[in-house]
């Protein structure tokens, strides 16, 4: 029987946590640029607020 390559299958939740990360941020921009981001922006208002 084979044994597991975990270095392949750490790298394959890399690779899909990156894609994941990568597509909400299109998402938040394209939002903004839309102006309907009422979500998006509320957090960066809450965020410079807090500073």
């Amino acid at each position: 029987m084979a044994k597991p390559n975990y270095a392949f299958e750490k790298r394959q939740r890399e690779l899909a946590k990156k894609k994941k990360k990568e597509e909400k941020k299109q998402q938040k921009a394209r939002a903004q640029e839309s102006g309907t981001a009422e979500s998006a922006s509320g957090e960066a208002d809450n965020e410079t607020a807090a500073s």
